[in-house]
């Protein structure tokens, strides 16, 4: 009972290397940064110890005195990616802009490395030391906030969804397993074809009296996240 409860949980709870043994060809560090590159440029599914190796000109093995399983590896990738964002400038006092900026940063890392959300998917809550920044500095911003502390981490948490699900719309289709483009005008002249057929009155006078789709451009797609945060923020904390 003993070991089970004092045996590291995380990557993160053990040195980064054991003190035996020959002195360290590499490091954890320089093995994320690998794997990082490695997933942006194949995608995910690429992301083996046997092909890491590979791209590092070593063995498979070698790799287990630094990391103990792909699932380590995984979560060293997901919180080097937590690592990108810039967490140095101190609360400015608008909570509000303060937060929209760190997601409009976490939506925009998510769209460098469209592999994140499947991994953040699979891995579960799992927050190496960037990740713990992250937490640490956006409920600094929300201190001036309305709300429990309760509220304030669920905001947090719907700042992170909503990043990736625009990140995910806006992955390029080049990227790695990604889903033929759509084609938005096509899309929408279909959608007013069903609604024309009159089986869909509410639809039909929401698409008559809705202005015209701004452009679908990277400026328009973070406006429209803004603007959406900007709505969504103030309910959950008022």
């Amino acid at each position: 009972m003993a070991d089970r409860e004092t045996r590291p949980t995380t990557v993160w709870s053990r040195p980064e290397r054991g003190a035996r043994g020959p002195a360290p060809e590499r490091s954890r560090c320089e093995i994320t940064a690998a794997a990082l590159a490695l997933a942006d440029a194949e995608g995910l599914a690429a992301v083996s110890m046997r092909a890491l190796a590979q791209r590092l000109g070593t063995g498979p093995a070698s790799l287990y005195r630094y990391v103990g399983s792909r699932d380590e590896l995984l979560d060293l990738m997901a919180d080097a990616v937590a690592g990108e964002l810039d967490l140095s400038a101190a609360p400015s006092g608008d909570w509000l802009g303060d937060l929209v900026g760190l997601a409009l940063q976490s939506k925009a890392a998510h769209a460098r490395h469209p592999w994140l959300a499947e991994l953040n998917d699979r891995r579960g809550e799992v927050l190496g030391p960037h990740a713990i920044d992250y937490l640490d500095h956006a409920l600094a911003v929300l201190a001036p906030a309305p709300g429990t502390s309760r509220q304030k981490l669920e905001a947090i948490g719907l700042l992170g969804g909503l990043a990736t699900l625009f990140a995910r719309r806006e992955a390029p289709a080049t990227a790695p397993g990604a889903p033929a483009p759509s084609d938005p005008p096509a899309q929408a002249a279909h959608l007013a074809a069903v609604a024309a057929e009159g089986r869909h009155p509410h639809l039909l006078a929401a698409l008559t009296t809705a202005d015209p789709p701004p452009p679908a451009g990277p400026e328009e797609r973070d406006a429209m996240f803004e603007r959406l945060l900007r709505r969504l923020l103030p309910a959950m904390l008022g």
